[in-house]
């Protein structure tokens, strides 16, 4: 297990849910004063010099359940707020995103495009606030100092450990589902088609070269799919083009829209599949509001769901019956006695006990880096 995932995975996923509050606070037409109060304070934290440097010690990769904890915790960081249902949806859209990435990714040292792209979209949403940007901007210097010279087997070693971790997670997410890039059961489809990666020659020829290093003759096979030419490889500079799709903002409205479905889409076109996902994350985020803030500051209240029946359905579990019947899902009812129940009871705790003693025996991993967000 690669030592050196953490710092990767906190910039992706916080990059992915920076793009979704945004166009939430788009989206419901939030002031630009509130908006940029929101970025700034989650982006400020997150690229804190502290709080990366704690990130950068070599350690192994946390559990969903310490992740989640600290990226709330990171999600409160400024005046807005999410219940746990919201914030529950919204970390399995950011792991699921991340992970669809890290599968699609061409080469494994790719994963540094992945989230340079992810810190140059983050950068354009804080790029009027300079004490900000200076921040990613060293956070980025740091990352290409770190990571510039691991080695491919290192980077391959650093992708499996991701892949580990993201193993047990079939979320469906509807915008995936809806470009056929997942199946009904949450598992992805990856194509047999498309640019070979970076350095990488098209299968489909075999050639045969005599003792003396002379080639002989060639033949060619089936690949199994259309396969073309490499595109150019990417920057890993501070600044560059990274060639790749893979880490850009899916949920962007207008402008020029890049996804890591294409290339590049039309200009002014919104993207409804992106909005429709949103929309499902609109059935649970609760509102935006100010905890210890100065008079001179106002909370503001997002209000997501479409109509008030949708909010009561949500909150009495029963909004879930359409994409039951979609997938058929069979309800089973069994009923056990009162021994049994607490017997079950006594064997669960016990399981829920050795596994916090397993997982840190000295105590819960993330609670330095929860205690250092306290303080910053």
């Amino acid at each position: 297990m690669s030592v050196k995932t953490l710092p990767l995975v906190f910039i992706n996923l916080g990059g992915e849910m920076l793009y979704i509050l945004d166009q939430r606070l788009r989206a419901t037409s939030t002031s630009e004063d509130n908006s940029e109060k929101v970025m700034n304070d989650i982006v400020g934290t997150l690229f804190s010099k502290t709080f990366m440097d704690e990130l950068l010690k070599p350690q192994q990769l946390y559990s969903h359940r310490t992740l989640k904890t600290v990226l709330t915790r990171l999600a409160h960081a400024s005046i807005m707020r999410l219940n746990p249902a919201s914030m529950d949806r919204l970390y399995e859209l950011t792991i699921m995103a991340f992970k669809y990435q890290v599968f699609r990714c061409p080469r494994p040292k790719d994963l540094l495009l992945i989230s340079y792209s992810h810190i140059d979209t983050i950068r354009e949403l804080v790029k009027d606030t300079s004490v900000v940007v200076n921040q990613v901007d060293e956070t980025h210097r740091k990352i290409i100092e770190v990571y510039s010279s691991l080695s491919e087997g290192e980077f391959q070693l650093l992708r499996q450990t991701l892949l580990i971790f993201f193993q047990d997670m079939h979320v469906r997410v509807s915008l995936f589902l809806k470009n056929q890039i997942q199946n009904p059961d949450g598992r992805f489809a990856l194509p047999t088609s498309g640019p070979v990666p970076h350095g990488i020659v098209v299968p489909g020829l075999i050639r045969v070269f005599d003792s003396k290093g002379r080639e002989v003759r060639r033949s060619e096979f089936p690949a199994g799919g259309s396969y073309s030419s490499p595109v150019r490889e990417g920057s890993f500079e501070l600044h560059g083009d990274r060639v790749i799709s893979l880490g850009m903002n899916m949920y962007v409205l207008g402008g020029t829209v890049h996804s890591m479905f294409s290339l590049q889409q039309t200009y002014g076109t919104p993207n409804p599949l992106a909005k429709e996902e949103l929309n499902l994350l609109a059935c649970l985020i609760g509102s935006l509001k100010a905890e210890n803030m100065p008079r001179a500051e106002y909370g503001f209240r997002i209000n997501l769901f479409t109509t008030d029946q949708e909010e009561e359905e949500e909150a009495d579990g029963t909004s879930d019956g359409a994409e039951e019947s979609m997938f058929g899902v069979i309800n089973i009812q069994a009923m056990q006695d009162e021994q049994s129940a607490a017997e079950l009871a006594r064997i669960t705790g016990q399981f829920a006990e050795e596994e916090e003693q397993h997982e840190n025996p000295s105590g819960n991993k993330g609670d330095d880096l929860l205690a250092m967000m306290d303080d910053l």
